[in-house]
């Protein structure tokens, strides 16, 4: 699932930016493939502490020979802490749900969370939000009921995981917004992958299972796709606005959805087709009501 990031200072490249955020988007898409594949051999614990471990290994490698331990420095470490928690809970959920509900929907309810940040942004971020935007916010609603429509296959608690998923990745989205005025993305990202690998490598001996030399290539590349997604959608935002790209997002519910014929061979139904596409509908209108009452201010 995509992040919002605060645009760094570069030379604007919109169409740039665009090919980054679909890349990422493919990649975001390729972790969750991954995640699902796993999980049908090995324990989720086990699957996320790889996921966060390797991150954390590839970022190191990356930039702790130019920055040291530097890039570990933060002014606000509780709001840091927070926000890594909230990242692990979106794994957690997502990942578990992914067990019983296939990716193209779930990566669908999931992106609610831009919803669900409209709605929080008010109470939580005092900023203001307009009519239309609180009608996208009940439209995309609506749009998870069409998919989980009582008497269908997905009307079950299962649902739950990734709508908790995105909600806490909602909550994970405020806490970057705050800690992005004090703190640079590479520091974020590198502090939420070292704090959340710490986290799961205290629980990881409960689950602890050796994989076969094809998984274990398999989990390098599930951390491979999270770390190079992250850093690919924060170059993306260097060169073009968040408003401009939000809609690209959306692809990854695309990419979801070929992987989910082509590796597990499930077509969403009529009804789940319809509910992703309010869903998307609903989140690109609040992204450019947001872009147009800002443009307007």
């Amino acid at each position: 699932m995509t992040a919002t990031n605060t645009a760094l200072t570069a030379t604007p490249q919109p169409l740039k930016g665009m090919l980054l955020m679909v890349t990422a988007t493919l990649l975001f898409a390729s972790h969750d493939v991954l995640s699902k594949f796993l999980t049908g051999f090995y324990p989720v614990m086990l699957v996320i502490w790889v996921r966060y471990f390797v991150h954390t290994l590839l970022m190191m490698g990356i930039f702790m020979p130019q920055s040291g331990l530097r890039i570990l420095r933060t002014k606000r470490p509780m709001l840091q802490a927070l926000r890594a928690l909230c990242l692990l809970g979106t794994s957690l959920a997502f990942i578990s749900g992914l067990q019983y509900i296939p990716i193209a929907e779930a990566t669908a309810v999931n992106f609610l969370s831009p919803l669900l940040l409209t709605a929080l942004s008010v109470p939580l971020l005092k900023e203001k939000v307009s009519t239309g935007q609180w009608v996208a916010v009940l439209v995309g609603f609506c749009g998870v009921l069409i998919i989980v429509h009582p008497g269908g296959d997905l009307f079950t608690p299962a649902i739950l995981f990734p709508f908790g998923s995105a909600l806490c990745f909602c909550f994970y989205q405020v806490l970057t917004r705050m800690v992005a005025k004090v703190d640079s993305p590479t520091t974020s990202n590198f502090f939420a992958g070292v704090f959340n690998t710490l986290v799961m490598s205290a629980i990881v001996p409960f689950f602890w299972q050796w994989p076969t030399g094809w998984h274990g290539v398999l989990m390098l590349l599930l951390g491979g796709c999270g770390m190079s997604a992250h850093l690919l959608l924060t170059q993306a935002f260097r060169h073009a606005p968040p408003a401009l790209l939000a809609p690209f997002g959306y692809c990854q519910i695309v990419f979801a959805g070929l992987y989910g014929f082509l590796i597990f061979n499930h077509t969403p139904a009529l009804s789940a087709i319809v509910g992703i596409m309010v869903i998307c509908l609903s989140g690109i209108a609040a992204a450019w009501l947001h872009r147009r009452a800002h443009a307007t201010a």
